[in-house]
């Protein structure tokens, strides 16, 4: 089994805005081709990729979602050479001011990466009300280094604005960087995927890389349209403890995957998918959520005439920023119990799976 770390240095350092994920797709395209018999796009560019069961046909389908859109910014205007720039899904603009950046500029008839830095301006150059405190983000500036003749020639408003710091390992098997949200996820389904071949499994695999979900959950609604599965799996990151945040909304850090329990979820994927976990020895945390799970999960269950539907996410610090922090091992606990969970599924496993 190739080594899962490069591959998931790889998957944080391309670019792939919600909308814009074709250069995350291409690395993840190639990973996956040995690993299904067929690999296609949607209509609004998920990957899908199917395993197929050896049950007799018409076989059930498992759909496994992962989305590999990122957040980041848009170009809303040009100043004197400097870039005024605008939100792609939730960024928050208090971590912002320091950060190096990768703007790509369309402006010269192709695509052209400018490294850049986001500035803020000095207080007294600032309105009163912004003097003191995070300062908001249409205050903030891109600065390429270029000379304006040089931005206008080659920027346009629309471009794009990626994170740009290094993936960095740090003690105790965690990896940091932006863009863990989602693609430790789509590592995870991966590990899921490179675990299967060799294993028979008798339902056929639905493997999922959506698209745009930082910006509606686009990408699973219609692949789970598309598809149909029988049943399906999102998987995703989920709030980790750390500073400022230890009440009942998050979960401890590198304990194991979390399950999802909550009105977004079928109870008896739940429990199948407990009971697993219990019997293996699989390291997880029971999660809960009150509402929909503001995942792909939710897409995917009210999809057509609703799918049932089970929700497995890695424990993440410091959400949506570039510093994001997981611990590579839940990666692999994640993966490899999906994997054994879709070994187990027997042809008649979806007449057995009633409320309860």
């Amino acid at each position: 089994m190739p080594e899962l770390l490069p591959y998931l240095k790889d998957l944080l350092s391309a670019p792939g805005l919600s909308g814009h994920e074709e250069p995350v797709a291409r690395i993840i395209e190639e990973r996956w081709r040995p690993l299904v018999h067929e690999l296609s796009r949607s209509k609004i560019g998920s990957l899908h990729g199917l395993r197929r069961g050896v049950a007799p046909e018409p076989r059930p389908s498992v759909m496994i979602s992962t989305h590999m859109d990122a957040i980041g910014l848009m170009v809303t205007g040009i100043v004197e050479g400097f870039l005024r720039v605008t939100s792609v899904g939730g960024v928050d603009a208090r971590v912002l001011p320091g950060q190096p950046v990768t703007v790509h500029a369309t402006g010269g008839g192709g695509v052209l990466d400018l490294p850049a830095v986001v500035a803020q301006p000095s207080a007294r150059l600032l309105p009163p009300e912004q003097s003191e405190g995070p300062v908001s983000m249409e205050y903030l500036l891109v600065d390429t280094g270029l000379l304006p003749k040089e931005v206008a020639r080659l920027v346009r408003v629309g471009d794009l604005v990626s994170y740009a710091t290094e993936p960095l390992e740090l003690a105790g098997d965690v990896l940091s960087g932006h863009t863990l949200d989602n693609r430790a996820s789509v590592a995870a389904l991966t590990v899921c995927l490179e675990e299967l071949q060799n294993r028979s499994h008798a339902w056929d695999v639905w493997a999922v890389a959506s698209v745009q979900e930082e910006v509606g959950l686009t990408g699973a609604f219609t692949s789970a349209y598309q598809l149909r599965p029988t049943i399906a799996i999102a998987v995703d990151v989920t709030f980790a403890k750390g500073p400022g945040a230890n009440d009942w909304q998050t979960v401890a850090f590198g304990k194991g995957p979390t399950l999802c329990m909550g009105p977004n979820l079928h109870p008896a994927l739940f429990k199948a998918l407990r009971e697993l976990a219990d019997k293996l020895e699989i390291p997880y945390l029971i999660e809960y959520a009150p509402r929909h799970t503001g995942t792909d999960a939710y897409a995917i269950q009210v999809a057509a005439e609703g799918i049932p539907t089970a929700l497995i996410s890695i424990p993440l610090r410091y959400m949506h920023t570039p510093v994001e922090m997981v611990v590579v091992k839940d990666i692999q606990r994640a993966g490899r119990w999906m994997a054994e969970f879709i070994a187990g599924l027997t042809p008649d496993f979806v007449e057995r799976l009633v409320w309860e």
